[in-house]
């Protein structure tokens, strides 16, 4: 018998002044337009990248936590045969990493010895590899494939992978980023700036440098899910998803991208978090904002309100939530909650437990 779905719904609504977190080819704000206006936006890489910078800020777990997206994988399997083994000399050592990813179809660049593409890779894949070059003198094609097979990092479990040389090495992610959009129209603006030259002669007049920023303030809707069960699969055990889990909605939650920060100092923390566990669909409640939020006197506690609201509503088309879980310094009529992040963690953490086991593990 299947075991039932398991998702985690994060919903988050960020209030961003001035800023310029994620650009576009032409250097101005990301914008959509949703609702018929224009909308700040804020893609979904930009914060999975943010919210894995975190991960591997965190160094007591960082090996574990992120893993490493390279074209480099040869060079760093290199690296860790040298480690492990010390009488390699460096060009041994790489004709030996080479001979791996050949081993494994995945297609190098022969001049480089790159791969042609950006490939995820964990530390514990790494070391599992050096380790089988070193005891085995005949490398095997799938022996070496099942150890790029398994000891996912985090990041990895929560985003996926994709090897177009050979689709056997995927891995699905477990992860679902929305584009962050704000809840109202923006409009965008430009900072026109000059920069002086320190030893200009007093006699002497103009700037060294005139330039433009655009810019644009907004209060974004910030939305991911987490399929619990593919989370346990990806990372084989449950006591170390539910440990993963935990620590992607608190990165998520305080994670931010960190375009043009010298120039805007805009690292605000969210007003409001809503954490919701589910057996039947994610939902992503951005249709709140459909409509975009009107006001005179600032958009967060309006923003809540059409949140809750829609929250409300779609209880007419999916289960009602194994658990909901709020954190806010605003008005809210959500019946659970939470005295600060941490402890919105540990509430929906009880409930996953209740809910997750091994058996899990089983397909």
């Amino acid at each position: 018998m299947n075991k039932p779905n398991l998702y985690v719904d994060i919903n988050v609504l960020q209030s961003v002044p001035s800023s310029n977190i994620n650009r576009d080819d032409t250097g101005a704000p990301k914008t959509a337009y949703y609702g018929g206006v224009v909308r700040s936006r804020v893609s979904s890489q930009s914060w999975k990248r943010a919210v894995r910078m975190l991960f591997k800020d965190q160094s007591a777990d960082a090996e574990w936590l992120a893993g490493i997206r390279t074209m480099r994988g040869p060079l760093l399997l290199a690296n860790e045969l040298q480690k492990q083994d010390s009488n390699l000399s460096s060009d041994e050592a790489m004709e030996q990493g080479v001979a791996v990813f050949n081993k494994a179809k995945i297609k190098l660049d022969k001049k480089t010895n790159q791969t042609k593409a950006l490939l995820m890779l964990s530390h514990g894949q790494i070391e599992k590899l050096a380790e089988y070059v070193l005891q085995n003198s005949e490398l095997d094609s799938k022996a070496v494939k099942e150890v790029l097979q398994g000891n996912h990092s985090l990041d990895m479990a929560l985003f996926g992978r994709m090897v177009a040389d050979d689709p056997s090495l995927n891995v699905d992610a477990a992860c679902q980023v929305a584009h962050a959009i704000s809840t109202h129209e923006i409009v965008p603006e430009y900072d026109y700036y000059t920069a002086v030259d320190d030893e200009k002669a007093d006699d002497e007049s103009g700037s060294a440098m005139i330039g433009t920023i655009e810019y644009d303030s907004a209060t974004l809707y910030r939305y991911a899910n987490v399929n619990v069960n593919e989370l346990v699969h990806n990372l084989g055990d449950v006591d170390t998803a539910v440990k993963g889990l935990q620590l992607f909605v608190k990165d998520f939650v305080l994670s931010m991208p960190t375009g043009k920060q010298n120039s805007f100092a805009n690292k605000t923390v969210p007003q409001y978090v809503l954490v919701t566990v589910r057996e039947d669909t994610p939902v992503n409640l951005v249709s709140a904002f459909e409509e975009p939020v009107q006001s005179r006197h600032g958009y967060l506690q309006p923003s809540v309100k059409q949140l809750e609201k829609e929250y409300q509503d779609t209880q007419q088309f999916v289960q009602t939530p194994l658990a909901s879980v709020v954190v806010t310094n605003k008005e809210s009529k959500i019946n659970t909650k939470a005295t600060d992040v941490d402890d919105l963690v540990s509430k929906v953490t009880e409930v996953i437990e209740t809910r997750v086991s091994d058996e899990n593990l089983n397909d």
